[in-house]
């Protein structure tokens, strides 16, 4: 079938007026003698839909229902274009005329219901600059505009690569559309259309800044979806939404942290900032429901450090890796299992712990209370069982995290660190050269398990799979940790396996083995890419890594040669 740019084109033949696209049937155009098919193939659902999202975007294309929307576009060579757009079911209308015939074209719409076919082509380079958008509601809404020619954003949303095809959600007409969230008027029905755009794509991001399109992040790749922001625009999405006491911070600091929720969008973690083109929004989706360790494809054995009554879990990756979602799921683990006070500090509170067996209080830094550190010393008073904070950020509330956890409480936290080993070296270092001795001991009996995770792409392109390394407390973990030998702890880690401990490398390996990601794509994240390629295609030599029985005699031989010295020494 024809590109859409081919068939526009047709509007500017003489006596040409208008070019309509109805799901089934042929492309055709209305001139002084009817209608007339200009391409011999039927249009689809899927055709119209992409066109439409070149033309208007993606987000506007998702608002078409029985009831029909008009937009209002300019296209190189044609001026003012008028489009009309209406969906009943699985068949869809689009009719492109002259802006001089849009008035004919909306009642046409209505009117004629099975008027003639559609089917314009993927997204071709139309040169629109985008919509003063019209609805039929009275609505103000804000300036769409297009970029330059030569801009490297182009209008359209870029057809998708074969990699990318995959991961890439259905068309928005091809999906039930829900309606805005019923909290937002004005220019915000067109934030929350946005979020909603992401939410039904399984997007785990949407960005929003001042002159670039919309951008969601699919399966950890961001992708521009519909046409250019201007400042003016995003100012009128963002700043409606930033809650009143944060607006000086926003103002003199040029960014702040909260949450929005409304029932019909469900909950997400806001970001909003000042940058060189103007503000800049990060919307991070928060699920709908709390997830569980299963959902999460993280190992099952992690839950058996939610039975400790004192000491500290802590989970640790990079930003956006889900650490917050691990927390959350062994929160509600603990919420189901347990009748344990849990208080949590967050900044700010991601997700909603509902009403189960235990009793969860959740406190928010801003709202609820002045900082992690203040939270914390006010905790001890609160008789709370477990206590959770959203981050060790500072020294100060790791130094209130370790006494909590030695005065009879079970916390849990998380940290930006990249594995196990170095999360225990950052906890130490924390604090000044006269203190670490102290925190070493503090640690060596009170630390019961640390989870560090990577989110990667999945084998079939369509989401993320965690790989994580488990640490958990053991006497041989707490006397390295006490002597200092935290840099023997890879060696402990190698060797550990009956203590329960889960190497990075293996469970990558243990991923690629399953077909859930591919090996290039884990070769990428491990630390030993050569050591990860032998042990999965079974190319591993006995010098690599010892056999298990080996493994377990060294270590005896080296416990009994330690021993002999200490006897010898004294």
């Amino acid at each position: 079938m024809k590109s859409l740019a081919e068939l526009l084109r047709h509007l500017s033949r003489p006596g040409v007026t208008e070019l309509t696209l109805a799901t089934g049937r042929p492309p055709m155009i209305r001139g002084a003698n009817g209608y007339e098919p200009v391409d011999p193939t039927a249009a689809t659902a899927e055709d119209i839909t992409r066109a439409l999202q070149a033309m208007v975007g993606v987000a506007r294309a998702s608002t078409v229902t029985e009831t029909p929307v008009q937009w209002s576009v300019n296209a190189t060579g044609l001026g003012s274009l008028s489009i009309a757009a209406m969906r009943r079911g699985d068949l869809i209308h689009l009719r492109l005329s002259r802006a001089a015939d849009a008035g004919a074209v909306a009642q046409a719409a209505t009117a004629r219901p099975a008027a003639p076919a559609p089917a314009p082509a993927a997204p071709a380079p139309v040169q629109a600059a985008a919509p003063s958008y019209r609805t039929p509601e009275p609505v103000p809404a804000p300036a769409y505009r297009t970029p330059e020619p030569a801009a490297s954003q182009p209008y359209r949303t870029p057809e998708p690569t074969v990699a990318q095809a995959a991961r890439v959600p259905a068309p928005a007409a091809a999906r039930p559309v829900a309606a805005p969230a019923r909290t937002f008027t004005g220019a915000g029905r067109e934030l929350a259309v946005l979020l909603e755009e992401g939410r039904r794509g399984l997007a785990s991001d949407v960005h929003i800044i001042a002159e670039r399109p919309p951008l969601f992040r699919f399966a950890g790749e961001l992708m521009a979806q519909g046409p250019v922001l201007d400042a003016t625009t995003v100012e009128k999405l963002l700043l409606p939404v930033v809650p009143e006491r944060l607006r000086p911070v926003l103002e003199r600091e040029g960014s702040c942290d909260f949450s929005l929720e409304t029932p019909e969008m469900g909950r997400f973690r806001v970001n909003v900032s000042r940058q060189r083109t103007g503000l800049k929004g990060t919307f991070r989706l928060i699920a709908r429901e709390v997830p569980t360790l299963e959902s999460l494809g993280l190992p099952a054995d992690i839950a058996k450090a939610t039975h400790h009554h004192q000491g500290l879990i802590v989970i640790t990756g990079p930003s956006g890796h889900g650490k917050t979602s691990t927390l959350a799921a062994l929160v509600d683990l603990i919420n189901r299992e347990t009748s344990h006070h849990v208080l949590t500090v967050e900044d700010p509170v991601e997700f909603v712990h509902p009403r189960k067996r235990a009793l969860i209080s959740q406190r928010e830094v801003g709202s609820h209370t002045k900082t992690f550190a203040s939270a914390l010393k006010g905790s001890l008073r609160e008789d709370p069982d477990v206590i959770v904070v959203g981050e060790l950020r500072d020294t100060e509330t790791v130094r209130m995290a370790l006494s909590a956890a030695e005065t009879g409480h079970l916390l849990i936290s998380t940290m930006n660190t990249p594995s196990a080993a170095k999360t225990i070296d950052r906890l130490i270092d924390l604090f000044p050269p006269g203190d670490q001795q102290q925190v070493r001991l503090s640690l060596s009996s009170g630390l019961r398990l640390i989870v560090s995770q990577r989110l990667m792409p999945s084998a079939d392109g369509k989401g993320l799979v965690a790989a994580a390394e488990v640490l958990p407390g053991s006497v041989s973990l707490g006397n390295l940790i006490r002597d200092n030998k935290t840099f023997q702890i890879p060696s402990l880690q190698q060797r550990g396996k009956s203590l329960g401990i889960i190497r990075f490398e293996d469970s990558l390996a243990d991923l690629v083995r399953a077909g859930k990601v591919k090996l290039e794509v884990a070769k990428g994240f491990a630390d030993n890419p050569d050591e990860l390629e032998a042990v999965v295609t079974g190319k591993r030599s006995g010098a690599t890594v010892a056999a298990p029985e080996t493994q377990q005699d060294s270590a005896r031989l080296l416990s009994k040669m330690g021993s002999l010295m200490g006897r010898k020494g004294s």
